[in-house]
């Protein structure tokens, strides 16, 4: 019986990483991209031996075609894409130039659709193929906007996509983290212990963690009457007045 096979771009750290080692427990053969040499270390000492990591910067086309030719040549085809590489650049708006623009909007909306773009002749029928976005594209975050509308873009461009893909029986859809403790916050300048000081805006009343974002991605992996949608893990945020 063959394994199906996932891939995760942004993958060595954070939500991505807990998606692959889920998924590689459900059978899946894994592969992880990233651009961070200190993370891509970690991740080929620490993931299992199976899961092939892949050097790849999504801004970069020359990058794509040899993930593409890599994915080719060691699996031939896909099963599931998760499009999760992404950076965040938390700014007063008034501070937002044209090169913290096209940085964000080249890495989280550009690099995620041609990517997507030249994996499709890969895709098996019926593959699932998600798109990482995150709550905070409709609950609104001060000095979040350029981000929000980056990952906003890949959100309406779901349904489209989803309607395009149907012949095939690919399914797309979004997942949107909400407060999640990841690794990018401490990246984004947060001191150590202050994400906790954001929990009691969560009705739920605690952070989320990068598995519990994981298992939501599990279920779209498997669900397969599900697709053009939005499944947004965010403890309730967003919820109410």
């Amino acid at each position: 019986m063959s394994h199906p096979t996932a891939l995760i771009t942004g993958g060595t750290t954070g939500i991505g990483r807990a998606a692959a080692e889920l998924l590689r427990e459900r059978g899946h053969r894994v592969v992880v991209t990233g651009r961070d040499p200190v993370t891509l270390e970690a991740a080929r000492h620490e993931l299992p031996d199976d899961v092939v990591v892949l050097r790849a910067d999504a801004r970069s086309p020359a990058d794509t075609d040899r993930l593409v030719e890599e994915v080719r040549e060691r699996f031939g085809t896909l099963d599931v894409l998760l499009l999760n590489a992404g950076i965040t650049r938390s700014m007063p708006f008034a501070e937002v130039d044209e090169a913290a623009y096209d940085e964000v909007f080249d890495v989280n909306t550009k690099g995620q659709l041609l990517t997507l773009g030249k994996l499709l002749p890969l895709l098996a029928d019926g593959a699932s193929v998600l798109f990482t976005v995150g709550a905070g594209v409709r609950t609104g975050i001060p000095g979040g906007a350029l981000a929000a509308a980056s990952r906003g873009a890949l959100l309406s461009a779901v349904p489209s996509l989803a309607l395009e893909l149907a012949p095939r029986r690919i399914r797309v859809n979004a997942i949107s983290p909400g407060l999640v403790d990841t690794p990018i916050w401490a990246k984004n300048g947060l001191p150590p212990g202050a994400l906790a000081g954001y929990a009691g805006r969560v009705p739920l009343g605690r952070v989320g963690t990068a598995r519990e974002v994981a298992e939501a991605v599990g279920y779209l992996v498997g669900a397969g009457y599900v697709t053009g949608q939005e499944l947004v893990v965010a403890g309730g945020s967003g919820l109410g007045a």
